[in-house]
């Protein structure tokens, strides 16, 4: 490292004004940052310092999203191998799937920062950390066989419609990684939905062993074939179909443990989330009017992408609440809308990612709100002290 430094240190005077690649320096100091902890310090004035910048926040969370996307590998690797009837070993199932959603993550970070160097570039400011989580975010909620020029085209939109436009990271409206599935599914449905666009080469239709399906639990409880899901622990191991890093929700549970005691992930909007979700399961089980209803509230959350969007998408710092009580709110709101959707829209049999980037419109609403509402019980509290 310190060979590298000295490198870093002997090119740096290029990148500064007057050099000969001055207009490069946000790039230049973008990958400065990244690989070294910057040695600007403050030397006047009062600051308030922290040991938790934006690039420590986005490592944790890239740890936290590492057991979804290792297990994603080797799912992968299952279903394709299951779907030809070939028995293969874990080493092979995941080296396998590694190979097959690497491309995945390679064009989603290729075309995302390379957005990002140029909005840097063209604004003048430094380039942040921020889609270092998107980029990764972003395959892991795909379907591992759509095209790589669909995924590129996605995750532009996200970045420039999502992210650019209002002012860059901190400043986003909507969750870029959920706005780049939802652009694919309102432009290329026919890539986002049905049974065969979730285990790799099964779009091809080539050595598919007779019996086999690619059917995920959700288009099954849309199709009223509740009968034919896999069982809930199957369903909790994430050995099923579906995107490649939202199957597990044991694996998406060790990332929430990380989240949590590291501080990084909001716990209320964790909580409130399946609070929500096991209030109105518990409500279609009461009416029960099909078998998608009657369906025990616990299943939902080893479903489709409810756990991954709890944890990792809900949580977002910047598209949430703010407000500690405005968390509780946005969370349960989500599992609300979730079940809601997922179960009486046939035509959409998933309902987190609707949920979730309809809340974050609603969001700021919330946080305003729950800050009047701060306002006005305090100012009640100083009527009664000033008359008492």
């Amino acid at each position: 490292m310190n060979s590298l430094r000295k490198k870093l240190d002997k090119l740096k005077p290029h990148f500064t004004e007057g050099g000969r690649f001055s207009k490069l320096r946000s790039v230049f100091e973008g990958f400065e940052s990244f690989i070294f902890v910057p040695d600007k310090v403050t030397f006047k004035g009062s600051h308030i310092r922290d040991s938790i910048d934006l690039k420590r926040t986005m490592t944790v969370v890239l740890i936290a999203l590492l057991p979804a996307l290792l297990f994603g590998s080797y799912n992968t690797g299952l279903q394709h191998f299951r779907s030809v009837g070939i028995e293969a070993t874990i080493l092979q199932s995941f080296w396998f799937g590694f190979l097959r959603i690497l491309p995945l993550i390679v064009v989603s970070y290729v075309v995302g920062l390379g957005i990002e160097f140029i909005a840097a570039q063209i604004r003048g400011h430094e380039i942040n950390e921020g889609f270092l989580v998107t980029g990764l975010l972003i395959p892991l909620i795909m379907p591992v066989d759509i095209p790589l020029w669909m995924l590129a085209l996605a995750t532009a939109f996200s970045v420039i419609l999502g992210k650019e436009v209002f002012g860059g990271t901190g400043m986003n409206v909507f969750n870029p990684a959920l706005l780049a599935r939802a652009f694919l599914f309102f432009s290329y449905p026919a890539w986002m939905t049905g049974d065969k666009v979730w285990t790799e080469g099964l779009t091809a239709g080539q050595n598919i062993v007779d019996g086999f399906s690619g059917a995920t639990p959700l288009s099954l409880c849309a199709a009223g074939e509740t009968a034919k899901l896999p069982s809930f622990m199957e369903m909790f191991i994430g050995t099923i179909p579906g995107s490649v890093g939202e199957t597990s929700a044991l694996a998406i549970l060790i990332g929430a443990l990380i989240l949590i005691v590291t501080g990084i992930g909001s716990w209320k909007i964790i909580v409130s989330v399946f609070a929500g979700g096991l209030g109105m399961g518990l409500l279609l089980n009461l009416i029960s009017a099909n078998s998608y209803m009657e369906l025990p509230f616990y299943y939902h959350f080893v479903m489709g992408g409810f756990a991954f969007g709890a944890v990792f998408m809900a949580t977002d710092p910047v598209t949430a609440s703010q407000t500690e009580t405005g968390k509780w709110i946005y969370g349960f709101l989500i599992g609300v809308l979730s079940i809601l959707i997922r179960v009486l829209n046939p035509a959409y049999p998933e309902g987190v990612m609707l949920a979730i980037l309809l809340m974050n419109v609603f969001a700021p609403l919330i946080d305003y709100y729950v800050v009047q509402s701060s306002i006005k019980k305090r100012l009640k509290r100083a009527k009664i002290a000033i008359n008492t």
